[in-house]
């Protein structure tokens, strides 16, 4: 064997780590395994119960709060809305606002608004009644055409009609000039938000579906929200495939596999028996050049089955 000084050495050596295998690796999390209900509703993606479930864009805005699953426009907000029910072959979600009205029980209510970057649109059914607006209301702009007042104010007349309205401080069948009904709004879609101050009403309905028109004890009041199937990918049909649940990671939100275990994966959950099974580690091979001599050798950094 050659023999090799010491500044040789430091001199000319140079150390090259080469990358033999790089794959994906589950890593094991104290975070419990998605939950695949909320009370009584079946939670499937896009949708989740918690942070790091589900896909990110309806993270921000829903979670499962014991037992019961809410919308809410930002996380810090205070208007949390019940979802009531998740139509998942039409991609529909209705959703309950506590202070909304109907025809048991008015009363003055906030604003509604689905936040500037939510998943969601609303849904064409729905029809919006405003109730004990002031005359002065830019929703009775006569150079404007907001309110329906054809089959609208059959509507009026409907909620004016029920014994709730005394709780908005009128009287049952007050004249329906302080309402104003009307559709879908063209052209809304993300971020819509109905600002009742602003509007100078006292409170609003949203029915999705009349049923027998004439009695408003049986019309359906809720907001009907609709969402794209654009979320559901292959990586997370094959998550799904293997018993997982499609999750994201907490810090770049990249998909995450989340098995029944609390391990996270790339991929999906086959071989996940434990917290390190079935994942792919980290191969380094080592070459040291000292002089005219090479040696080398290889270990492993995280080696996974």
């Amino acid at each position: 064997m050659p023999s090799v000084s010491l500044t040789s050495v430091l001199l000319l050596f140079s150390i090259h780590i080469l990358l033999i295998e790089m794959g994906s690796c589950a890593i094991p999390t104290s975070m419990p395994a998605c939950q695949t209900t909320c009370g009584t509703i079946p939670i499937r993606y896009p949708f989740g119960t918690g942070y790091g479930c589900g896909h990110p864009a309806f993270s921000r805005h829903i979670q499962c709060n014991f037992g019961t699953l809410q919308y809410s426009s930002t996380r810090s907000s205070n208007n949390a809305y019940t979802i009531s029910s998740i139509d998942y072959p039409s991609n529909t979600v209705m959703v309950t606002d506590p202070l909304m009205s109907n025809c048991t029980d008015m009363q003055n209510s906030g604003s509604f608004t689905l936040g500037d970057d939510t998943p969601f649109t609303l849904a064409k059914e729905n029809i919006f009644v405003l109730l004990g607006c002031s005359t002065t209301s830019p929703m009775f702009d006569s150079r404007e055409d907001f309110c329906d007042t054809g089959s609208g104010s059959r509507v009026c007349r409907g909620m004016y009609s029920c014994r709730g309205v005394t709780g908005i401080g009128l009287p049952q069948n007050a004249a329906i000039s302080t309402c104003c009904v009307y559709d879908y709004p063209t052209g809304i879609g993300l971020g819509y938000s109905l600002d009742l101050p602003k509007l100078q009403c006292s409170s609003y309905a949203s029915v999705y579906e009349f049923g027998d028109e004439g009695d408003p004890m049986k019309w359906k009041f809720g907001v009907s929200l609709n969402y794209n199937d654009s979320y559901y990918t292959d990586a997370c049909k094959d998550c799904e495939a293997s018993g997982g649940f499609c999750g994201f990671a907490s810090l770049d939100e990249s998909f995450s596999c989340v098995c029944n275990n609390g391990v996270n994966t790339t991929t999906n959950c086959l071989g996940q028996g434990n917290a390190l099974s079935g994942t792919t580690g980290l191969k380094i091979q080592t070459v040291l050049t000292v002089g005219g001599l090479v040696v080398s050798w290889m270990f492993v950094l995280l080696q996974c089955s």
